[in-house]
C-alpha cells in the first residue's frame, strides 16, 4: 500500500524515490523544518544522503506544489507540506518557533490589495511576529 508521501509524489508527477519519500515524511512530522534539519533527519532514516540531494528534493517538491517554502525575515528558509490553503504563520522573535494560523475569514481577504499592478494573484504571505507562550514565561534579564 502506498504511503501518503508516495501518493503525493505520484499525484505531482514526480518519481517516487527513497530520498523524496523520506523528505516528505520528515516534513509531515516536523512542519516548518529548515533544510539542514530535514537533511539530518533524512540521514537518520536512510543513512548516507548528501545535503545537496535534500536541497534538490526540496526544490523539486516546492516546484511541484507539494511543499511550501517560507522565509521569515532573519531566519533560514523553512519548509512545510501544508500547501494551497493560504494559511499564515506566527513566528517567535526569541526562539524562532513557527506556528500555522488559518486565514481569519476562511476566504482570501488578504488577496485583494488596493492595486494589483496587473498581477494575477494566487497567494499572500502574512507573518505575525511576537513571543510564543514558552518564551513569554521566561524571566526578563535585568539589564544592569
Amino acid at each position: 500500500m502506498a504511503t501518503s508521501s508516495e501518493a503525493a509524489l505520484r499525484a505531482a508527477g514526480l518519481r517516487v524515490t527513497r530520498p523524496r519519500v523520506a523528505v516528505l515524511d520528515v516534513l509531515a512530522e516536523r512542519p516548518h523544518a529548515t533544510a539542514d534539519l530535514v537533511a539530518s533527519a533524512v540521514r537518520a532514516l536512510l543513512g548516507s544522503v548528501s545535503t545537496q540531494a535534500v536541497y534538490d528534493v526540496l526544490a523539486a517538491c516546492v516546484a511541484a506544489g507539494i511543499v511550501r517554502r517560507i522565509e521569515p525575515a532573519g531566519s533560514p528558509a523553512r519548509f512545510e507540506r501544508r500547501t494551497g490553503d493560504n494559511h499564515h504563520h506566527l513566528v517567535c522573535r526569541a526562539c524562532g518557533q513557527v506556528t500555522d494560523v488559518d486565514d481569519l475569514a476562511g476566504a482570501r481577504p488578504c488577496l485583494t490589495p488596493s492595486d494589483d499592478a496587473g498581477y494575477l494573484l494566487d497567494e499572500a504571505e502574512i507573518v505575525f511576529w511576537g513571543l510564543c507562550p514558552s518564551c513569554r514565561r521566561k524571566p526578563v534579564p535585568d539589564p544592569t
